[in-house]
């Protein structure tokens, strides 16, 4: 797959694209995607994902503080696993907001996209205030020799469905459940920082990630059972997202205590994959009761692993 973070970069092949934000890249997602990829290759058109960063909302509506399943990083490592031939991903900034209808199907999805078949949901709205729907494309697909796909409803609100619970599983701590819809382990990336060493003096040391974006959607405080990849081999562990209360800390941390690793893996940038809930973060009494607890949690996440991942 190629990556075009600018338009005129991309070649002149005729092209069937899909449009969307596709955060999360999940289930309902992969569909529509997969679907895009099999008209690229019946119809010798290059398949495009056209995806903007950053998300209208953050230029819009900067106050909401929007939270996203995918950094775009992500996003674009996620989709590039596809099969899709390139992903362009424009700027959303206020200048493309204030483009009308027209100007952005003949300027980008025309002249720089080359256009030739249009997949798109029924309720899908674009150019200046988001006047135009997809009859208007449609009727512009006869101006500038392009069809236009609709996607069904049902596939459009499975994709809206998803998304919303799998937003709300996270923040809820249900794991099983954001993971059945996004198809896959619901993940953190970070670099492993230098954490105050309390876990190393209860014989758990643990890596502590920092998470960079801030839009980044952190589930819900608590110990959960992970896993990464680590000079190439697969390493489980436990992790722990919260303000360690027992310390009677305030700033939200997240800490992982690997089973089989001993290596140092300060400045290393780790993917977290999250498979399951443990528990609630809880305050202790005292430090000896939180290490009793610690070796519960390793038991349990080992029984896990066994039973599921063995």
């Amino acid at each position: 797959m190629k990556l075009y973070n600018a338009l005129s970069s991309n070649s002149k092949k005729s092209s069937v694209i899909t449009i969307g934000t596709f955060d999360g890249v999940h289930i309902g997602h992969q569909k529509i995607i997969e679907r895009l990829v099999k008209i690229g290759q019946e119809k010798d058109l290059k398949s495009v994902v056209l995806t903007f960063f950053p998300h209208p909302r953050m230029v819009l509506q900067p106050e909401f503080k929007i939270q996203l399943l995918h950094t775009i990083e992500e996003r674009q490592n996620m989709l590039s696993q596809i099969g899709l031939d390139e992903l362009v991903i424009k700027e959303f900034n206020l200048d493309f907001a204030n483009l009308s209808a027209h100007d952005y199907v003949k300027n980008i999805l025309v002249d720089e996209l080359n256009a030739k078949h249009i997949i798109i949901g029924y309720d899908h709205h674009f150019g200046k205030n988001r006047s135009a729907n997809i009859d208007d494309l449609k009727t512009y697909g006869e101006e500038f020799g392009f069809q236009v796909e609709e996607i069904s409803s049902q596939d459009i609100a499975d994709v809206a469905v998803s998304s919303t619970k799998i937003r709300v599983a996270l923040l809820q701590g249900d794991i099983e459940t954001a993971n059945s819809y996004l198809g896959y382990s619901y993940f953190l990336t970070g670099k492993v920082i230098k954490g105050k060493g309390i876990g190393k003096t209860m014989k758990f040391p643990t890596a502590n990630i920092a998470v960079e974006k801030a839009y980044k959607l952190i589930p819900k405080n608590g110990v959960y059972v992970v896993k990464s990849t680590i000079d190439n081999t697969t390493v489980f562990g436990m992790m722990n997202i919260g303000t360690n209360p027992t310390f009677n800390e305030t700033k939200q941390s997240i800490e992982i205590h690997f089973f089989e690793t001993d290596k140092d893996l300060y400045h290393e940038t780790l993917k977290i994959e999250i498979l399951h809930r443990l528990r609630d973060e809880q305050k202790f009494d005292s430090v000896e009761i939180l290490q009793s607890q610690l070796k519960k949690d390793r038991f349990n996440a080992l029984e896990f692993i066994a039973s599921n991942h063995g």
